[in-house]
């Protein structure tokens, strides 16, 4: 019965690192693309545009951090955690919505709708 139960354990560690790394590369791949979409928008440019620029701008910082604290050996925090990756998956969702409105801002809104699956993902196995 221990050999089961070590089993499953085993199976959960794995999939827990798993989900996170997935999510840490979601985070990443989601700033990339948020600090790419901010430094397109002219900085002049009209009141949404700057609404776009701050976006991208606050969602590659949120999304950085949640990937730097997920890549932490040490980061053991489960509740600090949740609430990281809970404040990561709605600045993502909000930004999804705003690049929705923006031709050209496609891959941004994609990138940001998929790192907030995969931070709901993680969460998922935090419960």
């Amino acid at each position: 019965m221990t050999t089961t139960s070590s089993t499953t354990s085993q199976q959960e560690l794995i999939q827990f690192l798993e989900d996170r790394f997935a999510c840490a590369q979601a985070c990443t791949d989601c700033a990339r693309v948020c600090a790419l979409r901010a430094s397109l928008v002219d900085p002049g440019g009209s009141k949404e545009q700057e609404v776009v620029r701050r976006k991208g701008i606050m969602c590659a910082e949120v999304c950085d951090a949640t990937c730097r604290m997920l890549s932490e050996q040490n980061c053991q925090d489960e509740e600090g955690i949740r609430l990281q990756l809970e404040w990561c998956r709605t600045v993502c969702l909000e930004s999804a919505h705003v690049f929705d409105r923006h031709p050209g801002a496609e891959q941004a809104a994609d990138a940001c709708r998929a790192c907030a699956r995969a931070c709901g993902d993680f969460i998922a196995t935090l419960v």
